[in-house]
């Protein structure tokens, strides 16, 4: 575990009873995604989808009392370490903490809220997860975009540092192939809304100096409670086998289009490399 004073990382920490749903950091948010592109062809779709924020100090006692989710455990929807950032055999804030402060030089000491979608009947895939990272005093510090690419399942993180940022826009360069139908000479722009009563993030592609494409996601915050976790279940059937489905069903409709196919570059696939 950590070493550094002051530092206490929730799997050390005594669990106490789950806290009301009105005090928790955690949340359900549901809202849309929307992708856009604009050369060579345009082409564009919008999905309605739920995602789950989750204070990773909250997690271990998030989903007691509900038949239905589970920690850890096999359950319809639950929480499945093997899933997310780093090594299975280490505590998953350790290993966001550790990444931040790799590429950064400051360890993030504050609460960590994961956005991203659990296991549900058995199938996870989330083509993104984003981590957001507070120090001590509350304040916002970093974001990490994880990302795991589809078919090849190789995964890659993007660390945006959140006091060097702007309005939290952030510039960088593509360094990870994710589509066969996007190049590689991208220049990202990347904006993103700190979590509240809504969040949003959007992305644009900029090629040349121009726009070729963008994608946002737009959710607004619901409260967590047991109710709202199971209706979301049911109301969301097979959510992230639909992402798989709608991956590849876009990617069938953009090869009959004629968008040209990207192959593979084979770079090495680098888990936590910053641009």
């Amino acid at each position: 575990m950590s070493s550094i004073p002051g530092e206490t990382l929730p799997s050390e920490k005594s669990l106490t009873e789950k806290p009301a749903s009105d005090k928790l950091h955690s949340a359900i948010y549901t809202g849309w995604i929307s992708h856009q592109r604009l050369q060579p062809k345009t082409h564009g779709f919008l999905y309605q989808l739920f995602m789950l924020y989750l204070d990773l100090e909250e997690l271990p006692y998030l989903f007691k009392n509900n038949k239905l989710w589970s920690y850890l455990k096999p359950n319809c929807a639950y929480f499945k370490r093997q899933d997310y950032l780093g090594p299975a055999d280490q505590p998953l804030d350790k290993c966001v903490r550790d990444l931040v402060e790799t590429h950064t030089g400051q360890r993030p000491l504050g609460r960590i809220g994961l956005l991203t979608h659990c296991r549900y009947w058995g199938v996870c895939f989330n083509p993104v997860s984003f981590y957001y990272c507070h120090d001590k005093q509350g304040e916002l510090q970093a974001i990490v975009s994880h990302i795991t690419n589809t078919p090849w399942k190789e995964q890659f993180a993007y660390v945006h540092e959140v006091k060097q940022a702007t309005s939290l826009l952030f510039k960088l360069d593509k360094d990870f192939h994710v589509s066969p139908f996007m190049p590689m000479d991208i220049d990202y722009e990347w904006q993103f809304s700190t979590p509240g009563e809504s969040l949003s993030v959007h992305m644009q592609n900029w090629r040349q100096e121009q726009a070729m494409f963008f994608a946002t996601l737009k959710m607004e915050r619901q409260p967590w409670q047991a109710n709202t976790l199971n209706r979301m279940l049911f109301s969301y059937p097979w959510m992230t086998l639909k992402v798989i489905a709608a991956i590849y069903w876009q990617a069938l409709r953009l090869w009959l289009k004629r968008i040209p196919f990207h192959a593979h570059p084979k770079q090495p696939s680098k888990l936590g490399d910053e641009s």
